[in-house]
């Protein structure tokens, strides 16, 4: 198939972009608020990015904990500096590179915040001077009276400081500094000339082997350390001074990001910011993220929801990032550098979570995109012989269970979406499922390869038909994440004329079925002799060590998306998965056990919205006939646990998961089972949304009679025409139209 040159081209479009999106009417970067979700277990960060920009310039306020894994707390008054790269929600930390603090007069230290345990240069600050909109962050450090304003491109951060009248000012560079406390592995850091510097780091931590480059220039002349007449700094941390300033004296610094090379670093930097115009990459940036949020317009006599939904949107376009330098070389999964002007390397996929609400967003909003994100998965898969899990900075991390490129792979397939290979992907699918080690590249690590991307529950479930408890911890929840992305194996299958897989698949979709014990009415952890594993609490959690991941036997007995007739019928039959599934919501929520695991937040009953094992449930109603619940559940959680607020995050952001549940389901729909092309109405909050889509049509949804008191839906048409049920396809959304919902 036949693409256009990437790099040159993308900018071209961007530059097209901005000058559309100038002349729109509306500024939905107005809408939009950052600090959504820096509070409380969100894990967010509110520095300047542009969408899906490699580049995440942002402040950060603490290293150590789990609340640091953006490096940034809303609760936190001190800052030790800004950094260049970030990860938007996540339950693990890493990145923080390349920090700068502006100072003035003498550097002052300030005292850890969270888990950190020892002080660190900074300065304090109050969020009444701290201002984030979508491709710009401003702060004033009190300590040093310096205005800090950052702004970004995709590769570079560009930094403006406004000094007092001062005897010496200077920038503090950090090469050392990761989000909690990685090993840095090898390090440079060099003075080019009195304006710009160079440096690399190697880091070992949640990505096994991960490189980072930058250069910077100055717009002002700095001294340096010189040591042994070479011009490099012998530390990982340096000063760059600048002397003398007076009131209101302005000093740029320029950085370019690469994951190649300092001379990626350096040649990113000059394409996208060759001049010191702040004020215009600033509006670059906003231009860039106007265009992003107008593909969904939405209506509502509601700001506080308008808020909501634009920061939901926006947190949905931060990752996966653009990887490629802008001259289209990248560095592969074994650790290569290879150049294709023709390919963007994508970077940061957090499957486990994304498969089920973003990338089923994008196929509506962004199909180009998401395809691309795709071949990015399946070169990935070419390049280090199988599929990520996780994939961080062209690293297996082998995070979380399942084999979730499976189902935006086949989710985006079965919508006609197919800007891919798809023999080569269909090949990569099958091997995910399969116990095979074979042919995988030596630089993976090899305790991730078989512990996490090829553990040995794998075997077992392709020949028992489960994974024995005693032999792989999380054996249920990973058992049923199985069998779903087996049976999306196995449509692709069909879809592919590959019969004897298709049936092979099918068999293996049923493997739910060995976990479900009717006795106590919970999926539940059985040994390899066959008997269930005891005791048995399904409130309990013992995070990381016990049958379930990230949950417990209430919230994973209902993860069979692909067999809801299937589930009914190991539970006695519709009416009484209907009455399991009302005691979900209606029991107590009341958790046990030493080790609770955090992520299980979010609470109605023992549904967890928190957390994503639970995401697909509430539409479960709407499958069994029970619409009238769906919604109820919907409009509780949509009115309950997301906020205009720090703290409006009802568990980690999970780079765009959690929003883009919302932003479905604030639209009126859900996709509760990527690989069936259809979706689930539910219970609009707007009285109107237009998504505009990429190939020039709108589909609208009209909402009748929409007030808070009105959260039932009464009828729906599609162009006109009454639906029997509350579902249609993607293909429909697709070719534009209008759906019309009348609330009672």
């Amino acid at each position: 198939m036949k693409r256009t040159n990437f790099i040159p081209v993308a900018l071209s479009l961007l530059l097209a972009a901005f000058s559309a999106c100038s002349e729109k009417e509306t500024d939905y970067t107005q809408q939009v608020n950052p600090f959504i979700g820096t509070g409380g277990h969100g894990h967010t960060y509110p520095g300047a990015v542009v969408p899906h920009g490699l580049v995440q310039l942002s402040p950060d306020t603490r290293t150590n904990g789990w609340d640091a894994c953006a490096g940034y707390h809303y609760d936190d008054q001190t800052l030790i500096g800004f950094s260049h790269t970030h990860l938007s929600g996540t339950g693990i930390g890493d990145l923080g590179d390349v920090l700068f603090l502006p100072y003035a007069g003498d550097l002052q230290f300030v005292a850890p915040n969270g888990d950190d345990q020892k002080q660190h240069p900074g300065s304090s600050f109050s969020h009444k001077n701290e201002t984030a909109v979508p491709g710009y962050y401003k702060v004033h450090l009190d300590d040093y009276e310096v205005d800090v304003e950052l702004t970004a491109t995709a590769h570079a951060g560009f930094h403006r400081y406004t000094f007092p009248q001062s005897e010496g000012t200077g920038v503090f560079v950090d090469l050392a500094r990761t989000i909690h406390d990685r090993e840095l592995v090898d390090f440079e850091l060099k003075a080019v000339n009195e304006y710009e510097i160079r440096g690399m780091k190697q880091v070992k931590g949640w990505a096994p082997n991960r490189y980072v480059y930058f250069y910077a220039q100055f717009s002002e002349p700095f001294t340096f350390t010189k040591v042994g007449g070479a011009e490099i700094v012998q530390a990982s941390v340096t000063l760059l001074q600048f002397g003398k300033t007076s009131k209101g004296k302005q000093i740029l610094a320029k950085v370019g990001i690469s994951f190649v090379d300092v001379e990626g670093a350096k040649n990113n930097l000059l394409a996208e910011i060759p001049d010191w115009n702040f004020d215009k990459i600033k509006k670059d940036a906003h231009d860039a993220w106007n265009n992003e949020l107008g593909k969904i317009e939405i209506k509502t006599p509601q700001a506080k929801d308008r808020t909501i939904f634009y920061t939901a949107l926006y947190h949905t376009a931060l990752e996966p990032v653009v990887s490629s330098d802008v001259d289209g070389r990248y560095r592969t999964m074994d650790n290569q550098i290879v150049e294709d002007k023709d390919y963007a390397n994508y970077s940061i996929f957090s499957l486990w979570d994304t498969f089920r609400a973003l990338h089923p967003l994008n196929t509506v909003i962004s199909p180009n995109e998401n395809q691309a994100m795709i071949r990015s998965l399946i070169r990935k898969s070419d390049e280090g012989g199988l599929l990520p899990m996780w994939e961080l900075a062209s690293n297996y991390t082998g995070c979380m269970i399942g084999y979730h490129a499976v189902p935006v792979i086949v989710d985006s397939y079965l919508k006609c979406e197919r800007d891919f290979d798809i023999e080569k992907a269909y090949l990569a699918c099958v091997k995910s499922s399969s116990y095979d080690t074979v042919n995988v590249s030596p630089t993976i690590d090899r305790e991730i390869l078989h512990d996490k991307l090829m553990p040995v529950g794998k075997q077992y479930k392709n020949t028992i038909g489960y994974i024995p408890a005693e032999i792989e911890k999380q054996s249920v929840a990973r058992g049923l994440e199985y069998a779903y992305n087996d049976w999306l194996i196995a449509q692709l299958a069909k879809s592919l004329n590959h019969e004897n897989d298709y049936v092979r698949f099918m068999e293996l979709s049923k493997n739910y079925r060995n976990y479900y014990d009717a006795s106590t009415g919970f999926m539940r952890g059985k040994m390899k002799d066959g008997s269930w594993r005891t005791p048995f609490d399904p409130r309990r959690s013992d995070h990381n060590n016990d049958d379930y991941c990230e949950g417990n036997a209430w919230q994973w007995t209902w993860f069979v998306p692909h067999d809801v007739d299937g589930l009914a019928e190991i539970m006695g039959g519709r009416e009484m998965l209907i009455e399991k599934l009302d005691s979900l919501f209606s029991t107590s929520s009341e958790l046990t056990g030493e080790n609770v695991s955090g992520d299980i937040t979010g609470m109605i009953g023992q549904y967890a919205h928190g957390n994503e094992p639970s995401h697909q449930t509430i539409h479960l109603y709407n499958v069994v006939g029970q619409a009238q619940k769906t919604q109820d559940l919907v409009d509780k959680v949509l009115q309950t646990l997301y906020f205009d607020d720090p703290n409006g995050l009802s568990g980690n952001e999970d780079c765009g998961e959690m929003s883009a549940w919302y932003v479905l389901n604030s639209m009126g729909f859900y996709s509760y089972c990527p690989g069936i092309p259809y979706y689930s109405i539910g219970r609009p909050l707007f009285d109107e949304v237009k998504i505009n889509l990429e190939n020039g049509k709108t589909f609208t949804i009209r909402t009748i009679n929409n007030s808070p008191a009105n959260k039932y839906v009464q009828s729906a048409q599609l162009n006109g025409k009454e639906l029997e049920v509350l579902f249609f396809s993607h293909k429909d959304l697709m070719e534009g139209g209008i759906l019309e919902i009348t609330m009672k």
